[in-house]
């Protein structure tokens, strides 16, 4: 078979501009790809010509070695079946041309275009008391994070001085082997994938393009949070990498337990201490509440650990409807030491008292 020009091969004049380059294989590519030619052997044929073409006629250098010493290249080995070399061809770069068609056909070594990458997600931790946690309260947050050096800017480099491109991948990030009509693929190992090389790295970075800051955000504990409760922050955690949106952050409330209420969700438990007297003839006692005092009504014959309500006295409800219970738990108190009038009245009651408590137990020999 004759060699083929690969001018003749995308239909372009030796003196065309690789903007008519680009866009006659484009229009090539579009037209011959097998997806849109199934079971068509010519056309296959010929799509793989025009990858060769294009990879030929893209690159400066190759196109510079092909004017200047024809079909058989520098070394006298012809560029590959039909006058074109198939080298550096990546079957797997086309997306950016044919979307559901397939991948677009590319530079074997085109450069790369690094993908937005969304930053990470952060988690602090901040702790706040009993009475704020019922209330609501505003706090500002320290987060550690990672962002651009404020000295080179993110570039890795000293300032005046800018990274160049790897000559080893021509700043693609990634070498590719050619295995006749296919490449493959794998990072460069000069420049580790990034496609630039630093040669004067900055010194506040060491060449990284990052450090670590300190920084400071307000943020709104809810009235009614309780402990482990979680607040995100959109935005606030890790920079994106490549234009990506930034990570979250996370905030976890640690609430300091409560000298007087137990927590449970937005009912709170109080405990009552209560006198014998108190329990037997029922009384009107007064008892704190997160509100303000309140009188609570002790039924006569109260026991000990009864739960007695007081309706709209707990903690606000996240969901913001309304606050929950007061849950008033009575302690039946026993004194230690009787004075000689208390341990006389005690002893007048038990004389006279009609109730024995042990009867159900029965006999006890």
């Amino acid at each position: 078979m004759a060699p083929r020009n690969p001018y003749d091969v995308l239909g372009v004049a030796k003196t065309a501009s690789d903007d008519e380059i680009k866009k006659a294989y484009r229009k090539l590519a579009r037209e011959l790809h097998p997806d849109r030619n199934p079971d068509d052997a010519s056309a296959e044929e010929r799509f793989k010509d025009v990858q060769a073409a294009y990879d030929i006629l893209s690159d400066r250098e190759k196109r510079e070695a092909y004017d200047r010493f024809g079909e058989a290249g520098p070394t006298g080995q012809p560029f590959g079946p039909g006058g074109v070399r198939f080298e550096n061809v990546d079957l797997g770069d086309l997306s950016d041309l044919l979307g559901n068609f397939g991948s677009f056909f590319g530079r074997g070594q085109r450069a790369a275009r690094p993908r937005p990458e969304r930053g990470g997600d952060l988690e602090s931790r901040v702790r706040i008391s009993f009475d704020d946690a019922l209330e609501g309260v505003q706090i500002r947050v320290p987060v550690e994070l990672e962002t651009a050096c404020h000295v080179c800017g993110g570039s890795g480099a000293e300032p005046g001085t800018a990274p160049r491109t790897c000559p080893d991948c021509h700043g693609s990030g990634v070498i590719s082997d050619s295995q006749g009509l296919f490449a493959l693929s794998h990072p460069c190992q000069r420049c580790r994938g990034n496609g630039v090389i630093v040669d004067k790295p900055c010194k506040a970075c060491h060449g990284t393009g990052r450090e670590r800051v300190t920084r400071r955000y307000q943020v709104k504990v809810p009235a009614g949070a309780k402990d482990g409760t979680r607040i995100r922050l959109k935005g606030k955690g890790e920079p994106g990498v490549n234009g990506g949106p930034a990570g979250d952050l996370y905030v976890r409330v640690e609430v300091t337990p409560s000298p007087l209420y137990e927590r449970r969700g937005a009912d709170l438990v109080l405990e009552v201490p209560v006198t014998y007297p108190e329990a037997a003839l029922g009384a009107s006692v007064q008892i704190p509440t997160p509100q303000g005092p309140v009188a609570l009504k002790v039924p006569a014959g109260s026991e000990n650990g009864k739960l007695l309500r007081v309706k709209g006295r707990g903690a606000p409800k996240l969901n913001g409807g309304g606050k929950g219970d007061l849950l008033a738990r009575l302690r039946v108190t026993v004194p230690k030491k009787l004075s000689k009038a208390e341990k006389e009245a005690l002893e007048a009651y038990g004389d006279v008292l009609r109730e024995q408590p042990r009867e159900r137990l029965g006999s006890v020999s």
